[in-house]
C-alpha cells in the first residue's frame, strides 16, 4: 500500500477550499456592489423629481421643459388598498374576462 502524506494532502485540499472561498467572496461583493448602485440609482431618481417639481414651482411648463430635453419621468405610483379590498373581498384581476374567454372556448 502506498504512503499518504497527511500534511500534502491537508494543503492540497486547503488549496482547492481557498479557490472556492475566493469564487464565493467575488460573488458577495458583486452582489453587494449591485445593491449599492440600486440605493445610488433610486436617490437619484428621488433627487431628479424633486428637481423636476422645482423646475415647474419655478414657471417652467411641461412644454418648455420637453423642448429642452428633459421629458418627465415615468411616475410610478402606490396603489391604495380600496375600502372593498381591506374588507376581506378579493380583487378582480385585470383582463380576466380574457381568461375566462380563453378557457371556456378551449
Amino acid at each position: 500500500m502506498a504512503n499518504l502524506d497527511i500534511e500534502k494532502t491537508r494543503n492540497q485540499a486547503r488549496a482547492l477550499l481557498d479557490s472556492r472561498i475566493e469564487s464565493v467572496t467575488q460573488l458577495v461583493k458583486a452582489r453587494q456592489r449591485v445593491a449599492d448602485l440600486k440605493e445610488q440609482l433610486a436617490d437619484a431618481e428621488r433627487d431628479d423629481k424633486r428637481s423636476y417639481v422645482r423646475a415647474t414651482k419655478d414657471g417652467w411648463s411641461t412644454e418648455e421643459l420637453k423642448k429642452l430635453g428633459l421629458e418627465p419621468r415615468a411616475v410610478s405610483r402606490r396603489r391604495k388598498t380600496s375600502a372593498s379590498q381591506t374588507a376581506g373581498q378579493v380583487p378582480t384581476p385585470p383582463h380576466s374576462d380574457i381568461l375566462d374567454t380563453a378557457t371556456t372556448q378551449s
